[in-house]
């Protein structure tokens, strides 16, 4: 192989010595590299891998049966949310509210209607873990301007308890706002005409108190208006004999516990909230506790203290006649 290569190298610089002999191009050669046994190719992979971000998975909290009869469900009572002029305990400020409903949506509070716990104490029903119902009484507008958005961003809904002749008088809700908050979910409940002191009015003055109250109501704003709010959480027994007569299911009274009955069904044991009140001392009038981490640590924690469930006396006195004069008529 070696002597044609020098042979063919020698023909060419003797034909390249004539002028007039033309020199054909050499033919182009390819080469083409061939690994040895013993070499290995190489191959560098690039990997790209593409994350698909899975949805986290978020518990459903299990209802359970509770009832008939006595169950637990706290129920706590408002008045103002808003700044108080005058430092009163009526006032809760927007802003200790919000820590308040934080604090119950990260315990894992569930608000629910009075009507689900009516059914619950007579019959029985399936209830939320951790369920609660919170009121406010009175109509006032603050409760629409900030209460309402606060509890919307946090999942709650609650019950207003309306006084008829309030209703869009300064300072108070008017009938479209009540429907609004009605139709996210509230329920509209009835706090009498006028907010006197039922006890120390005559059976007929209690009749339009109670009974026309709620008449008025649902026909001012078109929804059901199926509980009653005792002004000043007083009452006797002609009070209840017209809740009863009125078609009311439940009526809601004060106390301090979340014990919730048959035996008082219409006289419900609420809490009222002082606007004074931290939260840890808020915290204490839920009947289940959470995470101690959401409660800030720069105040002493308050210690326990059992209170004693008030029973509500109720006067004894002729149930109310139904003549002809306390014939209900339907309000057009």
């Amino acid at each position: 192989m070696q002597r044609i290569a020098i042979l063919f190298v020698g023909v060419t610089f003797l034909l390249a010595g004539c002028g007039n002999i033309a020199i054909a191009a050499a033919p182009a050669v390819t080469a083409t590299a061939t690994l040895s046994p013993t070499e290995t190719a190489t191959i560098t992979l690039t990997a790209t891998i593409t994350l698909t971000p899975t949805p986290s998975s978020t518990l459903t909290p299990v209802w359970t049966p509770q009832g008939p009869d006595a169950v637990v469900v706290p129920i706590l009572l408002y008045h103002h949310i808003a700044v108080s002029p005058i430092n009163s305990q009526y006032y809760v400020s927007p802003e200790r509210f919000e820590m308040q409903m934080k604090l119950l949506r990260d315990w894992g509070y569930t608000t629910i209607p009075v009507a689900l716990l009516a059914q619950a104490i007579k019959e029985g029903a399936l209830l939320p873990p951790r369920a609660i119902i919170l009121t406010f009484d009175d109509g006032d507008l603050d409760i629409y301007t900030n209460a309402f958005p606060i509890m919307q961003k946090y999942g709650f809904t609650g019950v207003v308890y309306i006084v008829n002749n309030y209703m869009g008088t300064d300072g108070y809700m008017t009938a479209g706002q009540l429907k609004e908050m009605a139709a996210a979910g509230w329920e509209m409940g009835s706090h009498s005409m006028n907010h006197f002191q039922l006890p120390k009015l005559s059976s007929a003055e209690q009749r339009i108190e109670i009974v026309e109250s709620r008449e008025m109501l649902e026909a001012t704003l078109g929804v059901p208006v199926l509980t009653f709010a005792y002004p000043f959480g007083k009452m006797d027994g002609a009070s209840v004999d017209y809740v009863h007569f009125a078609g009311y299911i439940a009526a809601m009274s004060l106390g301090f516990t979340a014990d919730q009955g048959k035996t008082n069904l219409f006289s419900l044991q609420r809490r009222p909230i002082n606007g004074n009140y931290d939260l840890k001392t808020f915290a204490l009038f839920v009947p289940w506790p959470g995470d101690a981490a959401a409660i800030p640590t720069d105040t002493p924690t308050p210690t326990r203290t059992p209170k004693p469930s008030p029973t509500p006396t109720l006067t004894p006195s002729p149930r109310p006649s139904l003549t002809p004069s306390l014939t209900l008529t339907p309000t057009p």
